[in-house]
């Protein structure tokens, strides 16, 4: 390992998203952990280099994590990690489901403050610094000391990701004196030089026209998805929209009959669809997962394991590595500038 390199350690690294934006940073990734048996594997894969461990953070100790990373307290520079979201997740919310699962936003802190890591950052959605997790925020950054931090909410769609997708970064540094990052600016969209990346463009050249028939969703209101006109959904079917008035506005989720059109960015790519859950292909039918790899900024050779709805469900809980690589090239000057000062 050069000197000047700066490395990595990433947690809850599913199928790698954060890790490869970090290596488009220039960081070189030591260590990651996941508990899942897919997702190790899936790194194993795709980045053998990385050390992809399989573990359960609540059992892992920071001396073992640093063991596996070789490196002692304090010499780590960056500690990276995405929690489960479902916790603070609008669908959670809307389902009035509570946010029993927190505690993993605290081992992750926890790690923090033992491991010592010159910075950190934590990804989540946006709701975790809203009502009510920005409780579970504050009382997870409580648990550290010595770290100045700030919050960045970003959406994918401006950083060049064919996807409106916002997400949270809590980016801590560590030491009083030193320069914060600041957010990455965007690169597209509304006063940007380049237009948002569309759906069409990203996903459009491995549309064959073809609608397979187990690539059509089924249940009740199955029928109507093939009325519903691209980047609509279930809307159409109220007074906003130009269909039969089968509904009423906000009386179903976002995603019910959601259709991505193919002239705008793709709506957020979920992880745990319910069966008449979006978004669908505007030929409507099911994505596809090399359709979802594009969408959320992977390549198409990256290796995936499982069944569609398991590999759907590795894909949604992904960060998209472009925005990824866009937040930590920020952090990653400021802490270049830090070391130098």
């Amino acid at each position: 390992m050069a000197d000047d390199e700066l490395t990595c350690v990433g947690l809850f690294s599913g199928i790698g998203g954060l890790e490869l934006g970090a290596e488009r940073a220039s960081f070189r990734v030591v260590a990651c952990i996941d508990i899942d048996e897919r997702r190790v594997r899936s790194l194993r894969s795709n980045r053998p280099q990385w050390n992809p461990i399989r573990a359960d953070i609540r059992g892992l100790g920071a001396k073992d994590l640093l063991e596996l990373a070789g490196l002692r307290c304090g010499e780590l520079d960056l500690l990276v990690g995405g929690p489960p979201c479902e916790p603070f997740s609008k669908a959670r919310l809307w389902l009035g489901r509570s946010h029993r699962d927190a505690d993993l936003v605290y081992r992750f802190m926890m790690m923090v403050r033992h491991i010592r890591p010159s910075a950190f950052v934590l990804e989540n959605v946006p709701e975790l610094a809203g009502s009510p997790g920005i409780a579970v925020l504050h009382k997870a950054l409580s648990l550290v000391s010595g770290y100045r931090v700030t919050p960045w909410k970003l959406d994918a769609a401006r950083y060049g990701v064919p996807q409106k997708r916002r997400r949270l970064f809590i980016v801590g540094v560590r030491g009083r004196g030193l320069s914060l990052p600041t957010p990455p600016p965007p690169t597209h969209g509304a006063g940007c030089e380049n237009p948002e990346v569309t759906a069409g463009q990203a996903i459009g050249k491995l549309d064959n026209g073809i609608v397979r028939p187990y690539e059509l969703p089924s249940g009740k209101w199955a029928h109507l998805l093939k009325e519903v006109p691209p980047g609509w959904n279930y809307l159409w079917f109220t007074e906003l929209g130009g269909g039969p008035r089968l509904f009423k506005p906000r009386s179903r989720y976002w995603l019910f009959l959601l259709k991505l059109h193919p002239d705008k960015p793709s709506w957020t790519i979920t992880s745990r669809p319910a069966p008449l859950a979006g978004p669908f292909h505007w030929r409507g039918r099911r994505l596809r997962i090399e359709e979802i790899k594009l969408l959320q900024s992977f390549p198409l050779s990256w290796k995936i394991y499982g069944s569609y709805n398991q590999k759907r469900e590795q894909l949604g809980d992904a960060t998209p590595p472009k925005l990824a690589a866009h937040v930590f090239k920020q952090v990653k000057s400021v802490m270049e500038r830090n070391r130098s000062s």
